[in-house]
């Protein structure tokens, strides 16, 4: 009897791990600076055409320079395993060793980059659309950091339209996006369930909105203009400082200090959500690494210590964090400010490497639930950037394909 609930609990959790979305794994302490790149992104959202290279670099500050591996699996919309197998995605093999990595040079920090570009001598290229998770593991087999990334292939043209809410409750507060996909290239066969759509704000697929049906079909487009369903929080601009001088103090930065590495304090910031908006041009909450005076960023930039400050009460029943694109906008003990009673304000230090970067201060309530306008606030004027994606399974299909990308920024946002 307990063989046989032992054998129905290991094949319930089995399945309960197959059937599971998919979660990004946080990288440990010592790996820091994860950055995708293709064409001219870094640090964005990867979102990738079909047959494009692109690569995934990374700094291990532990100064081993140990070797580490990667594998790439496929998803599908929903992020649980698509039915294909490796062999219908991946042209090649993975499971194999990143063999491209140099260590850095006249830094106070010590760490090795690594450098692993798609398509390689090992694995020649991804040849499905979709949504995908790379994973990057070490000798013993632990998993360092996960990340995700799509692949699109442009099948149908997608129209993407920022607005103001019409909800008058909220009307200063959020923003909406219309959609419309033009599919004169394709015939979609019953569209109201074999398509789907993801609606992505400034790159950050944990705030995305799913489970969007078309409200109209007219011939050749489906249409999506939704109020309620399609709304999101319109936040406010990014902070940002840039740190590309260490010896001395630019934008954002209120002085410099060397200690055993060379710290970065920024100037105190208050809350903004009392405050009136005021425009701020900003890279919507990523990053960009840079130095002068180097020949090359990805080995001779250095890294800081970097001091952040909010003047503000004390928060008894929240958590506030730094947050942002530097570590794939997770909140995690990393990013927790500490509060300081005897200054009134909260404080953390986050090692960064040199660049610009933005970032905000948040909120965690006891549940869990994050809130990015309880300290910067919201309004309907903020620029942000909106990504639209669509996926397509026909009829008998076995995985959901990504067959069309559109963006647009709110600038110009209308009501």
């Amino acid at each position: 009897m307990i063989k046989r609930f032992l054998l129905f609990v290991l094949i319930a959790s089995q399945s309960f791990l197959v059937f599971s979305q998919a979660e990004e794994i946080l990288p440990p302490d010592f790996i820091k600076t994860i950055v995708f790149k293709g064409g001219t992104n870094q640090a964005q959202l990867p979102v990738l055409r079909l047959g494009q290279p692109f690569s995934l670099e990374f700094d291990a500050l532990n100064g081993n320079e140990e070797d580490f591996y990667y594998k790439i699996e496929h998803f599908d919309f929903d992020w649980k395993p698509s039915q294909l197998v490796k062999g219908e995605y991946l042209q090649g093999v993975d499971n194999v060793r990143i063999l491209n990595y140099l260590n850095s040079q006249n830094t106070f920090q010590i760490y090795s980059h690594y450098d692993l570009a798609i398509p390689n001598i090992q694995t020649k290229g991804l040849t499905k659309s979709g949504n995908y998770m790379i994973t990057i593991f070490d000798d013993y087999g632990e998993v360092m950091f996960s990340r995700k990334f799509m692949i699109v292939e442009n099948v149908v043209n997608v129209g993407v339209q920022p607005k103001r809410t019409r909800n008058f409750e909220t009307i200063e507060t959020k923003q909406i996006v219309n959609v419309k996909i033009n599919t004169s290239n394709i015939n979609l066969n019953n569209p109201l369930e074999t398509v789907k759509i993801k609606i992505i704000q400034n790159n950050n697929l944990k705030t995305a909105i799913t489970d969007l049906k078309p409200q109209f079909l007219t011939g050749q487009e489906l249409i999506y203009r939704y109020d309620n369903k399609a709304s999101f929080w319109a936040g406010n601009e990014y902070l940002f400082f840039e740190s590309k001088n260490e010896r001395a103090a630019t934008i954002g930065i209120q002085f410099i200090d060397l200690k055993d590495l060379y710290h970065t304090y920024l100037f105190k910031q208050i809350p903004r959500y009392n405050r009136p908006y005021t425009w701020n041009p900003d890279i919507n909450g990523n990053f960009l690494i840079n130095a002068i005076d180097v020949d090359n960023v990805d080995t001779d930039a250095d890294y800081t210590m970097v001091h952040f400050t909010l003047l503000a009460d004390e928060m008894p029943d929240k958590d506030v964090h730094v947050y942002g694109n530097f570590n794939n906008f997770e909140v995690e003990n990393m990013t927790r400010m500490v509060y300081n009673r005897e200054a009134n304000q909260y404080e953390t230090i986050l090692k960064l490497k040199q660049g610009f970067y933005n970032y905000k201060f948040v909120t965690v309530d006891l549940d869990g639930n994050l809130n990015e306008g309880d300290i910067s606030g919201n309004f309907w004027q903020t620029e942000n950037n909106y990504k639209v994606l669509v996926y397509y399974r026909d009829l008998g299909a076995r995985f959901d394909r990504l067959i069309g990308f559109g963006e647009a920024d709110s600038e110009r946002i209308t009501n």
